[in-house]
């Protein structure tokens, strides 16, 4: 076995940004929704709704995503306990939301300028992805059973942007008017609702969308329920108008990390075996005499080790390449982490 040292400027690190669809099945695009009549029975079911791509009782029925509502004042759901004001299962969501995004519970949520004190929420099951959201991917319809509204398409502005908001989430893109990363300026040149800024954020690094009730009510009169201690199945409203639009399409991304190591074998090196059938036991010559003047090896086999000779990592050629005086080569192999 032959060892050679590797030098720094062996070592490259290339980074590639890798898509994929979202859903199940491989699909970009989602068009009916379902949900479970089990899950929304259940104790979940006060906080939000599961999304199915196929009826819930079928083998191939998955979470794609949850609906919820949330709001500041804890209306539009029954009170944990009558004696206490305003603590419900939405004013529990709203805080959950304001902690992981904002990082703040005394922050308020401010769409393009717009504050609200309520909003609804679509949160993508962690297995439907693997790093995150693909920004300028998205469009999203609603629709009102109001006649004469038209759908809304929604998508974000991460192409219209000049430089990217974080926050405690994250990056952070404002819902707007427009499909598949087009803003669609209609009223304005920034895609939002007239009166009630942005329709809501678009957080890919979280795989959350929140969307404001009040700029979508005023294109679509999607009005969610705030009545106090009661069951305004907002999340159903929201699931409703999923159902009418008829369009949820959305890829994900990933950032793969290569480590390219590049193997120098240079025309004096590796030309002699140690394999036993090389050189004769019982006296260290060569075995082949045609071997003295002219040796030939057929490496296979690349293994990578640290300075203690442990062996970290193997590269398998994918055919024998032949080595003598007269040749060099130079093989790159790829680590992916």
């Amino acid at each position: 076995m032959s060892f050679n040292r590797l030098a720094p400027e062996d070592f490259v690190v290339s980074s590639d940004s890798i898509t994929a669809p979202i859903w199940s099945e491989g699909s970009p695009s989602l068009t009916v929704f379902y949900s479970s009549s089990v899950q929304e029975a259940g104790s979940s079911g006060d906080f939000y709704l599961n999304i199915y791509q196929t009826a819930s009782t079928s083998n191939n029925a998955e979470v794609q995503f949850a609906i919820a509502y949330g709001d500041s004042l804890g209306s539009g759901s029954s009170l944990y306990n009558a004696a206490v004001a305003g603590a419900s299962p939405t004013k529990t969501t709203y805080g959950q939301y304001r902690n992981l995004i904002l990082g703040d519970e005394n922050s308020n949520f401010i769409f393009g300028g717009a504050t609200s004190s309520n909003f609804w929420v679509i949160s993508v099951d962690r297995n439907r992805y693997k790093e995150s959201l693909l920004p300028g991917t998205m469009t999203l319809i609603l629709s009102s059973s109001v006649a004469g509204q038209k759908p809304l398409y929604l998508t974000d502005n991460s192409n219209a942007v000049p430089s990217i908001v974080f926050n405690d989430a994250g990056r952070v893109f404002q819902l707007v008017s427009g499909s598949a990363g087009t803003v669609y300026t209609g009223n304005n040149s920034s895609g939002y609702s007239t009166n009630n800024g942005s329709y809501g954020w678009f957080l890919p690094d979280i795989a959350t969308i929140l969307i404001n009730p009040n700029a979508v009510s005023e294109s679509i009169r999607l009005n969610p329920n705030r009545s106090n201690n009661s069951d305004g199945l907002n999340y159903r409203a929201l699931y409703n108008a999923l159902n009418l639009g008829g369009g949820f399409t959305m890829n994900s991304q990933e950032t793969v990390s290569s480590d390219y190591i590049f193997i120098r074998a240079r025309n004096a090196e590796f030309n002699y075996s140690e394999n036993p059938s090389f050189i004769s036991g019982s006296t260290g010559e060569v075995t082949f005499n045609n071997f003295i003047n002219n040796p030939q090896t057929f490496p296979t086999t690349i293994g990578l080790y640290n300075d203690n000779n442990e062996l970290l990592a193997v590269a398998k050629l994918s055919r024998p390449l032949l080595k003598d005086f007269t040749k060099e080569a130079l093989v790159r192999v790829k680590l992916d982490f």
